[in-house]
C-alpha cells in the first residue's frame, strides 16, 4: 500500500491534485480573510485556523463518503440533485454575505475609523462553516474525478491545508491593509458565488476565467500600490 504511494504516476497525481486543491481553496481563504476580518485583533489568528482545520475536515469526511456522493447527482427535487441545491444555496450565500459587506465598507467610508461593528467568534465560525462545505464540495468532487486512490486524496488536502494555515494570516493582513484589495477580494467572492448558481442550474462556468479575471484585476492594483509608493515626480519646467 505505502509503496504505491512511491511511483511515479502516483507523486504526478498527488502534486497535480495537490496544486488544484490549493488553486480552489483560494476562494476559502478569501472569504475567510473578509469574514475574520470583522472580529476583535486578538481572535482572528485563532478563527483562521479553526476555519481551516474545519475545512480540512469537511473535506475528507466528504473524501470517505464518496459512494454518498456519487449519489448526490440523482434529481431530489424537480430536475435538481443535492449537490446542484448546495451549490445554490452557497451561491446566495456568498452574494448576500459580499454584498452586506461591500455596503458596509461603503456607508463606513463617513468618518468614522471603527465604524465596522464587531462579529462574534461563534458566529464568524459558523459562516465559516457553511461556506466550508460549498468550497469542499467542488474541491472533493474534483478529486474523486481526478483520482481513485483515497490514500493519494487525502494527501493532497493535507497539503493544501498546510498551504491555507501558512498563507492565510499574511493573506488577510494583507487584504486588511489595502481597502481597494479587499474590496476586489470581495468582487471576487461576488463572482464565485454566481459561478456556483450557475453551476446548479446546469450552466458550467470554468474556474479559470474567474481566476483570470481576479489575477488581472490583481495585476492592475499591485501596479497602482507601486505607483503610490513612489515619491512624487517632479514636472519637467516646475
Amino acid at each position: 500500500m505505502i509503496e504505491s504511494l512511491f511511483t511515479t504516476e502516483a507523486l504526478v497525481a498527488l502534486v497535480t491534485l495537490a496544486t488544484l486543491e490549493i488553486v480552489l481553496g483560494i476562494d476559502n481563504l478569501v472569504f475567510l480573510s473578509i469574514v475574520t476580518a470583522r472580529l476583535p485583533p486578538e481572535q482572528r489568528p485563532s478563527a483562521r485556523r479553526f476555519g481551516i482545520a474545519l475545512a480540512c475536515v469537511t473535506r475528507i469526511m466528504l473524501l470517505l463518503s464518496i459512494s454518498w456522493l456519487a449519489s448526490m447527482t440523482h434529481d431530489v427535487l424537480w430536475s435538481f440533485s443535492v449537490r446542484d441545491l448546495v451549490l445554490i444555496v452557497g451561491g446566495l450565500f456568498l452574494l448576500v454575505k459580499a454584498t452586506m459587506e461591500i455596503h458596509a465598507e461603503v456607508e463606513g467610508d463617513d468618518g468614522e475609523i471603527n465604524a465596522k461593528p464587531a462579529a462574534s467568534y461563534w458566529g464568524a465560525i459558523a459562516q465559516i462553516a457553511i461556506i466550508d462545505i460549498v468550497f469542499s464540495l467542488d474541491s472533493v468532487v474534483t478529486a474523486v474525478g481526478m483520482v481513485n486512490n483515497v490514500t493519494i486524496m487525502v494527501l493532497a488536502i493535507l497539503i493544501a491545508v498546510g498551504v491555507m494555515l501558512v498563507a492565510a494570516n499574511p493573506v488577510a493582513n494583507f487584504i486588511e491593509r489595502r481597502p481597494t484589495l479587499k474590496m476586489l477580494a470581495l468582487s471576487f467572492l461576488i463572482l464565485v458565488g454566481v459561478a456556483l448558481i450557475a453551476d446548479g442550474f446546469g450552466f458550467h462556468i470554468p474556474r479559470g476565467y474567474l481566476y483570470f479575471a481576479m489575477a488581472f484585476s490583481a495585476g492592475v492594483e499591485a501596479l497602482n500600490i507601486i505607483v503610490r509608493r513612489k515619491p512624487n515626480r517632479v514636472v519637467d519646467g516646475e
